[in-house]
């Protein structure tokens, strides 16, 4: 239903954005509704928008979200939300700010080989943290999307966060030492990634422990 081409990078399928909407309605209220029209709005931006320019969009759409922990939102301690419920809800964690802004990239046409989904520590605050990493070319240094620090900059710039294994639609890496990620098999290996995946093209949305507005 939502997001068939996001499943496979080599195969593009138009987003159903009534039955989004209507989903969205349905499941969290007229308020959420509104927000997915403005997403889909925002994938729907010019042809000729360049990738620097649908980085900084999408980045900047996805950080004027409430920042909540999982256990609050979801009652759980961990949860890996889709982008529609991230959206319908109004809020979540950092894996849900860089996972909504990786597949929104991906419709946008950004090729998933150029995104990462990394896990970093932040070393200023002394936690896990997770962010998305573009890459120009295989060679470059990253771009990083953070919803901490709202501006988009190269990895280099951003010595508070220290990789530690990041991950797409087909691969895995581990970073043995910092600026060196080595790759680890199919990204499949990740339980959390693979439920993502598993859940996203269904219309069930998951209904939060907590309402982010009334």
């Amino acid at each position: 239903m939502m997001f068939l081409s996001a499943l496979n990078a080599d195969t593009r399928t138009a987003l159903d954005g009534p039955k989004i909407v209507s989903a969205l309605k349905q499941s969290y209220g007229e308020r959420a509704a509104k927000r997915g029209v403005a997403w889909l709005n925002l994938m729907q931006t010019d042809a000729e928008l360049s990738e620097n320019e649908a980085l900084e969009k999408v980045n900047r759409f996805f950080n004027m979200f409430r920042f909540i922990d999982d256990i609050k939102l979801w009652g759980v301690k961990n949860y890996w939300a889709t982008p529609v419920e991230f959206i319908g809800v109004n809020g979540g964690d950092c894996e849900d700010y860089s996972i909504a802004k990786y597949f929104t990239l991906l419709e946008l046409g950004v090729p998933d080989e150029k995104m990462r989904i990394t896990m970093v520590k932040a070393l200023n605050l002394n936690q896990y943290h997770m962010v998305l990493a573009y890459y120009a070319t295989p060679a470059s240094i990253p771009l990083i999307l953070d919803n901490i620090d709202g501006l988009i900059k190269p990895a280099t710039k951003r010595n508070d966060l220290l990789p530690v294994y990041s991950f797409n639609a087909s691969q895995l890496w581990l970073n043995k030492s910092r600026g060196r990620s080595v790759p680890t098999g199919n990204s499949t290996r990740l339980k959390r990634w693979q439920d993502l995946r598993q859940r996203i093209n269904t219309a069930k949305l998951k209904q939060p422990k907590l309402k982010l507005e009334f």
